[in-house]
């Protein structure tokens, strides 16, 4: 039988290097005082024999990982990509490395016990400090530095990253009402989030500054996903007098609108405007294309990680809760009546 493959270790990669092993650990922490050519010959070492420093023993040598923790709920959500792009260019621009923890299955009928384990699992040893994208729960721990992207409360004692979720769904509003919509279907998000709770708040505030009324008819709670912006879309076009617009608080959401039209016969925008919210990449390429509102996602994660940094260096905060401006963008999913 075979035997098993030992591990590399530091030893290893010095005595290929024909270093020593404290150079070894020079270019791993990215001292200044290693010659470039010794420093090109161990990084090359290290490729080539497949050497990987522990994260943990790191940390237990100074303390600090220089790595952060990034928890999500779905790594193929769309909003959370997005996000994730952002936290990659700052992790490059701040020299930080990055873990990725991902709920899969546990993020369903569980409750907050999965956000929980995850923060206690990536804190200490792992990460300085931690970022959740759209976390279930405010009741996060504050003992360690944590920062949110898209919290279930706007809480200025919980560091976070949102956008400006009320005004940018009522300048939809407006828009739609400018072009002589009256009856506009509204699908929301996630009641537990601040985001839908004030996305649905610029909705009514369009309304009533109009001089519109508010009817629950036209309103259908979702949950950020295709298949339940297919489903409400399905309920408000099987309505005696359905709505001549529908505004899909995600574009998620909205993709599931545009599948329902589509089975039922209905041309985007002649028969029925939609408006979507995030702006994410695909909206641009739809046929025809989404209107939307951009919430410049990967800029949340960007600043995310930067306001953590920040925290791990033992900086204070100008602004615990950090609010992007949000844009409406217009394409052609809409038309006036």
């Amino acid at each position: 039988m075979a035997r098993k493959k030992s591990a590399v270790t530091i030893f290893d990669v010095a005595a290929a290097a024909g270093v020593s092993v404290s150079t070894v650990s020079r270019v791993l922490n990215n001292k200044d005082d290693v010659a470039a050519e010794t420093y090109d010959e161990v990084q090359r070492v290290i490729a080539e024999l497949g050497y990987a420093s522990s994260l943990a023993a790191r940390s237990m040598r100074s303390r600090t990982t220089n790595a952060i923790g990034l928890i999500v709920a779905k790594l193929n959500d769309p909003f959370n990509i997005e996000v994730m792009k952002g936290v990659d260019r700052a992790i490059i621009d701040f020299g930080y490395d990055l873990l990725i923890y991902t709920s899969g299955h546990h993020a369903t009928g569980s409750g907050t016990a999965w956000e929980r384990d995850y923060v206690a699992r990536l804190n200490g040893s792992l990460t300085d400090g931690i970022i959740i994208v759209t976390p279930t729960t405010a009741n996060l721990p504050l003992a360690f530095p944590l920062v949110t992207v898209d919290p279930p409360v706007e809480d200025s004692s919980l560091p976070s990253v949102i956008t400006t979720n009320r005004e940018g769904a009522l300048s939809v509003m407006e828009y739609l009402i400018n072009l002589g919509h009256r009856r506009i279907g509204f699908i929301g998000g996630r009641s537990d989030l601040q985001s839908a709770i004030r996305r649905r708040q610029g909705y009514e505030d369009g309304l009533q500054r109009a001089g519109l009324p508010v009817i629950p008819e036209l309103i259908q709670i979702g949950d950020y996903t295709r298949k339940t912006g297919y489903e409400c879309a399905k309920q408000f076009l099987n309505l005696p007098d359905p709505p001549t617009a529908i505004f899909a608080a995600n574009d998620e959401s909205a993709f599931g609108v545009v599948e329902a039209a589509s089975e039922s016969g209905l041309r985007i925008p002649e028969d029925l405007s939609i408006v979507g919210f995030d702006n994410i990449p695909q909206t641009a390429h739809t046929n025809p294309p989404l209107t939307t509102v951009a919430q410049f996602i990967d800029q949340m994660g960007y600043v995310a990680t930067k306001m953590l940094i920040e925290l791990i260096q033992n900086k204070s905060l100008e602004n615990r809760l950090h609010k992007i401006p949000t844009r409406l963008i217009v394409r052609d999913s809409c038309r006036a009546v």
